[in-house]
């Protein structure tokens, strides 16, 4: 059976030896360790800083080994394993268009003096916020170094456990996105504004990419509204902008397909070999009451209204049987990582209660036709 993890990105308020315990009493099998709070710092565990990697100071392996076993020391002991680790909100700014807002998501380094004020396109081409997405694409490629550092020093105690996990490395996150902002095509928009959309987010990715390769290392988008893909389409786009290069692929999930009207498992079937890693996290969506269309308006998550919310796994209109079948059927038996989100209900009880659902949800696949018998009795 696939090892279940929680996503800890949601609990980065709470350091990461106190959430571990939390995260075994429920249940799980491991965890997938964000790259914010003190779960896991990109910095430390490559054992330089930002502005020394920019610089072209190189890379001792030996460094940031101390904080790196420490991490696993936390995680053996209480016999959780991880097999990936998520840089989403300094991805985010690789492509963006860089607003005061981005502030609240990027570490200092990345930040730097930042922009002090919303410009619009003129934004993306504004010097100060060049120079944010180039500090954020240098960081992503250290998150690539790190990730290996990191899984290299995974204890013999853990590799064991898992045949999947023993080689792989994956960096789950975003890339944002430069023409977000024209997905509803009024005024008309060109496709040759998405095409140069495209091409922006590959100029800005290749080299990352490479860093990637380098390392052994496969980055996951998370297909999620604001990104460079957000449905099958853009998706596909994604791809053929990026030349099908093999590091890059996705980070399935199936709470911000089903809003958009995108079977989840339509997702799976349409790139089988592209999921490198799966959320579990379920959405509802309704049309009572409704105040604040799909698109969410202005509304918070939560508010009364809402066309659709995040809901506690089991609890929405996700149908994780089907996703089952479809990742058995694309072979994957990576994790299944419970990224737990509902406004409505206590995140200790639902983390809980998500991690007993996806292991009764998840099955093997089989390995005979259910009415072989009759064929083997007629050989006999």
């Amino acid at each position: 059976m696939r090892p279940v993890t929680l996503f800890t990105g949601q609990w980065a308020d709470l350091p990461l030896e106190e959430l571990l315990v939390m995260v075994s009493e429920m249940g799980f099998d491991g965890v997938e360790l964000a790259c914010w709070g003190d779960h896991f710092e990109v910095e430390k565990a490559v054992g330089m800083t930002l502005a020394e990697y920019i610089d072209g100071l190189d890379v001792d392996e030996t460094a940031g080994q101390v904080y790196r076993q420490a991490k696993w020391k936390l995680l053996d002991d209480l016999s959780l394993n991880c097999f990936a680790i998520s840089a989403h909100l300094v991805g985010q700014a690789t492509c963006d268009m860089i607003t005061p807002r981005h502030q609240a998501i990027l570490p200092p380094a990345v930040w730097g003096e930042g922009v002090s004020v919303f410009p619009g396109e003129i934004g993306y081409e504004a010097e100060e916020a060049e120079q944010i997405r180039k500090r954020a694409a240098s960081m992503m490629e250290m998150t690539a170094i790190a990730a290996r550092l990191f899984m290299n020093d995974k204890p013999d105690s853990l590799k064991a456990e898992s045949d999947w996990g023993v080689e792989e490395a994956v960096v789950n996150g975003f890339t944002g996105s430069p023409i977000w902002a024209y997905t509803y095509s009024f005024p008309p928009v060109s496709q040759a504004v998405y095409q140069a959309g495209y091409a922006k987010m590959a100029e800005r990715w290749i080299p990352i990419l490479d860093v990637f390769h380098e390392e052994g290392v496969r980055f996951a988008l998370e297909v999620h509204p604001t990104e460079i893909a957000f449905d099958i389409e853009s998706a596909n786009r994604t791809l053929e902008a990026l030349e099908h290069r093999e590091e890059f692929g996705f980070n399935f999930d199936p709470s911000h397909l089903i809003w958009q009207g995108v079977d989840p498992a339509d997702f799976i079937e349409a790139f089988p070999d592209r999921i490198y890693h799966v959320h579990m996290k379920d959405a509802e969506v309704t049309t009572k009451g409704v105040t604040s269309g799909l698109i969410g308006g202005t509304s918070e998550f939560g508010a009364t209204g809402r066309a659709w919310d995040f809901r506690s796994i089991g609890r929405g209109g996700v149908n994780f049987t089907s996703i089952i079948r479809a990742l058995n059927k694309a072979g994957y038996n990576g994790p299944l990582s419970v990224e737990w989100e509902d406004p409505d209900m206590d995140r200790e009880h639902g983390a809980a209660e998500s991690c007993k659902y996806v292991k009764g949800v998840d099955f093997p696949t089989s390995q005979i036709a259910f009415d072989g018998q009759f064929e083997q009795a007629s050989k006999a």
